[in-house]
């Protein structure tokens, strides 16, 4: 549903700092795909999220997106504000999902607009009924506190709301940006569990970028490794499977040498 091709991400282009970032990019989103993406710091890995959520422009390549009736739309150019209507994004504070001054079901307010374009919707009490619905499913007793403000509520609560508001705007990708490597391992675990049922229950297109091996193992149906800009590795379907925390480890290091190998000549 989003294809990706030979993008390219070069800063200060043409002067001494002249750093590339992303280079020869080649990636097929497919509908219902649960993409984790691993790799060192500063292999590229928040740079590419930012060329899909339309962040940055790409210096060279394009952007396709894929609507249901098959047809393509070059988004290439588009702007940050225009794609957040159909790809939602996740990043690792808690705080920056959430309008910390506005209540809770306000919050879910402009959310459920979101998934709802161009329709007229106002806060009543069917609304309401409806938020305190979707909000048992987090068990964490928000349900009951739709007037109080998010700046009231932990951090864990915080990230599991933004999860929930992202999958009732209905976004046609969801990227998912370390989303749990700022909460404690009690938090993190009730996030991931959502994450799969949210997945699952709405057949979801998400992409994680983790830095929890165990996590790119256990979750979805493709793995991509980066490395210095590159996409070194596509992983799917039985290989995927059968991947375990030493031989992703070991395959790791020994495309990434050949990779260095190669540049280097």
């Amino acid at each position: 549903m989003l294809t990706l091709s030979n993008i390219g991400i070069t800063f200060n282009a043409n002067t001494l700092d002249e750093k590339k970032v992303l280079h020869n990019i080649n990636l097929k989103i497919n509908k219902g795909d649960f993409i984790t993406v691993i790799g060192s710091n500063g292999a590229g890995k928040s740079t590419l999220y930012n060329v899909i959520a339309g962040t940055l422009k790409p210096s060279t390549g394009t952007i396709l997106l894929e609507g249901d009736d098959g047809s393509q739309k070059n988004i290439t150019n588009d702007a940050e504000f225009k794609r957040a209507r159909y790809i939602g994004r996740i990043f690792q504070n808690p705080r920056l999902g959430t309008a910390g001054k506005m209540s809770l079901e306000n919050n879910m307010m402009i959310c459920y607009k979101k998934g709802f374009k161009g329709l007229k919707i106002s806060l009543n009490n069917k609304m309401r009924d409806y938020f305190r619905e979707q909000l048992k499913v987090l068990d964490m007793g928000l349900e009951n506190r739709l007037g109080d403000n998010v700046d009231h509520f932990s951090g864990g609560q915080r990230q599991a709301l933004t999860l929930l508001m992202a999958v009732m705007s209905k976004p046609s990708l969801l990227l998912l940006d370390e989303h749990t490597a700022a909460l404690d391992p009690t938090n993190a675990e009730i996030i991931m569990n959502l994450t799969r049922k949210f997945a699952q229950d709405y057949n979801l297109t998400v992409m994680m970028v983790t830095h929890n091996m165990q996590h790119a193992l256990d979750f979805g149906n493709r793995l991509i490794m980066m490395n210095k800009g590159e996409i070194i590795s596509d992983i799917s379907g039985q290989e995927k499977k059968e991947l375990t925390m030493d031989s992703i480890v070991e395959l790791f290091k020994k495309i990434k040498v050949n990779n260095d190998n190669i540049m280097l000549n």
